[in-house]
C-alpha cells in the first residue's frame, strides 16, 4: 500500500521542482530545496495529510525555502527579477522571438507570472493552480486573464514598433 507522500506529492515532482527551479533558476540548489522539503514532508507526514491543502502546502515550504536561499546569499530582491528560463548550453541557438517572449513574461507581477507558468508550461487546470498556490479559483482566472492581456500587448506593441 502507497503512503500518503507516494501517491499524492510524488507523482508531482517533476512540476514542484520546475516550479522551484523557477524561483532559484539553478538546478541543484532547486534538487536540494526540493529534497528539503520532501524530508520535512516525509517526516510530518501525519500532520501534512490532515491539511485541507497538503499540495498548497508543500508549494508554500518550496517558495519559503527558497526565499531562505536567497537570503542565505543576500541577493534577496524579490522572485521577481529571476529569469524563467534556463539558458541552456552555449552552442545551442534560441530564436530570439522566444527570448523575447520569456523577457515579457519575465516582466509579469509574481503571481501573474506563477500562474501563467502552470498554466501554459505545466499544462495545470485552474484548480490545480488554485490549490497549488492556495487562492480562488476567480483569483487564478484573473491573474491569468492579466498575465495574457498583458503579454498580447506587448507583442503587439513589439510588432508595431518594427
Amino acid at each position: 500500500m502507497k503512503t500518503f507522500f507516494e501517491k499524492h506529492i510524488w507523482p508531482i515532482k517533476g512540476k514542484l521542482y520546475r516550479l522551484t527551479y523557477l524561483w532559484v533558476k539553478d538546478r541543484e540548489v532547486a534538487q536540494d530545496i526540493l529534497q528539503t522539503v520532501f524530508e520535512k514532508t516525509l517526516r510530518n507526514e501525519s500532520d501534512v495529510c490532515k491539511l485541507k491543502n497538503p499540495v498548497g502546502w508543500v508549494v508554500a515550504s518550496l517558495k519559503n525555502e527558497s526565499l531562505q536561499h536567497h537570503r542565505g546569499i543576500k541577493r534577496m530582491s524579490g522572485l521577481g527579477d529571476l529569469d524563467l528560463v534556463d539558458p541552456g548550453s552555449p552552442n545551442e541557438e534560441v530564436d530570439p522571438r522566444i527570448e523575447q517572449v520569456f523577457r515579457f513574461v519575465q516582466s509579469l507581477p509574481e503571481m501573474h507570472r506563477e500562474v501563467f507558468h502552470l498554466r501554459e508550461v505545466e499544462g495545470l487546470t485552474y484548480e490545480e493552480i488554485g490549490d497549488y498556490l492556495d487562492i480562488s479559483l476567480d483569483q487564478v482566472k484573473v491573474s491569468l486573464f492579466r498575465a495574457r492581456r498583458k503579454l498580447r500587448d506587448l507583442l503587439l506593441k513589439e510588432t508595431d514598433e518594427r
